[in-house]
């Protein structure tokens, strides 16, 4: 798109963005912001794309996983390290149900913005703006932590590469190696309120016998001990983008520098809204979160917007309608992509559509509900003949008390325990894994299926 402008959101409606009361401050932290180097670079995310592009043909499948809002506070090696584990478990896991790569993509690294239901809230009659993430402003309930502050965006950047860089040297310095990921899942299986699932973690262990015997070890393949992992956030804070976005000298194109794949929410996703807008320039892997108000109509005209070309690889749908609803809602979506012939991934988000409050008082999501989404939305792409490509799921490696049920069965009693997001409810390490291994049962029974098909 040769005619594009980074900063032609501007002229765009804006929604979910924050009015910055200092121009002055702003504009000098957008051009200081510019002159750093990008976070993630384009060979990068044309190598995610490629990835991607698979996983629309079903020869691979889309784990994207992570904090709701990184929080400036929670800021560790260890919680990173923690999260990033998490994931490669269910990456094995899902590779073993699949029989196919997994593509590993963080919500890490840049999540430091969320939309917000209402621009304000109350509490004990005081009525301040809302809380839009660090990266905008703080947590505390004053007048001068919601002031949104244009300075956070630096503090974000240097978390954000510091992140990173923490996430490069993990994939790729020996912790990814694949008998270490299992022999961590094996402790999970290992708890007698895991047993049902320890007969696949056994073969599993059965198979990395086999490749041992067979020569294919960490010390002569060097794949085994190394993954690609990329990062992904929500682009909300456009001028944070724009600041980070930069022109590829290899392809001429623009490239979002602040996260391998950026995705556009579902309530700013307005066709000709300045979100859409800027993400419509640039190369990155875009998703696009489709809730139960998604229209046909407008689905096809954000396809249009977003991936002109009918790239494979380019736009990953993520479907987000809550437990029950997605036979009502799925459907027609997947229809008006097959009347398009469009080229997407289809990706499931069962966290946001079945946000509950709990007798507690916690906001929370039942582990069932979030497996139900997610089988429904395997059935539904089986009825249709379409690929179901992924999961996106916000968790955490840490041992928080946020989602109630799975094994180790969380009550509305224990959501106090450890209650730690600064936003939405996530799953824990273990509620991770366990989701993993059902959904690995799903892609086994599907391939089983598939095979039984084309031999009848």
């Amino acid at each position: 798109m040769t005619d594009w402008n980074k900063s032609d959101w501007r002229n765009k409606p804006r929604v979910q963005m924050p009015d910055y009361t200092d121009a002055a401050a702003l504009a000098a932290v957008e051009e200081k912001l510019s002159s750093y180097p990008p976070l993630v670079f384009a060979g990068e995310a044309r190598r995610l794309r490629a990835e991607l592009a698979d996983v629309s043909r079903g020869d691979a499948f889309l784990l994207q996983g992570g904090d709701c809002a990184e929080s400036f506070a929670a800021f560790q090696a260890d919680a990173i390290r923690d999260t990033f584990k998490v994931m490669l478990q269910m990456a094995m896991v899902l590779t073993y149900g699949a029989k196919v790569p997994v593509v590993k993509v963080g919500r890490m690294a840049g999540q430091f913005a969320k939309p917000r239901s209402a621009p304000t809230e109350t509490v004990n009659g005081q009525e301040l703006p809302s809380y839009r993430g660090d990266i905008i402003n703080d947590l505390d309930f004053t007048p001068e932590a919601r002031i949104p502050n244009p300075e956070k965006m630096l503090q974000a950047y240097t978390q954000a590469a510091g992140t990173l860089n923490l996430l490069r040297a993990f994939s790729t310095g020996g912790y990814a190696d694949v008998h270490q990921v299992h022999g961590w899942t094996l402790g999970f299986t290992g708890a007698p309120e895991a047993e049902k699932y320890r007969a696949m973690a056994e073969r599993i262990s059965d198979t990395l016998d086999f490749m041992q015997a067979a020569g294919l070890t960490t010390e002569t393949n060097h794949e085994l001990q190394t993954v690609n992992f990329y990062t992904s956030h929500e682009a909300l804070l456009l001028e944070y983008e724009e600041a980070l976005t930069r022109l590829d000298s290899t392809s001429g194109k623009w490239l979002a520098g602040s996260g391998h794949m950026i995705w556009i929410g579902d309530r700013t996703r307005q066709p000709d809204g300045a979100h859409v807008e800027y993400a419509s320039g640039v190369q990155n892997p875009i998703g696009l979160k489709c809730g139960p108000t998604m229209t046909t109509g407008h689905l096809k005209a954000l396809m249009a917007k977003l991936n002109p070309e009918n790239e494979a690889g380019r736009l990953t749908l993520i479907a987000r309608f809550g437990a029950g609803t997605v036979g009502e809602h799925l459907p027609r979506l997947i229809r008006a992509v097959e009347e398009e012939g469009a080229n997407v991934v289809w990706s499931c988000d069962p966290m946001h559509g079945n946000t509950i409050k709990s007798s507690s008082g916690y906001k929370t999501r039942p582990f069932d509900s979030v497996l139900r989404e997610v089988r429904e939305f395997f059935a539904v792409h089986n009825a249709e003949g379409t690929v179901p490509g992924g999961v996106h799921v916000e968790m955490t490696g840490a041992d928080v008390t946020e989602c109630t049920g799975g094994v180790r069965a969380v009550t509305d009693e224990n959501l106090s325990d450890r209650y730690h997001t600064a936003c939405d409810p996530r799953l824990n390490a273990s509620q991770s894994l366990e989701l993993a291994f059902l959904i690995a049962e799903e892609l086994s029974a599907r391939r089983d299926g598939v095979k039984t098909a084309q031999s009848a």
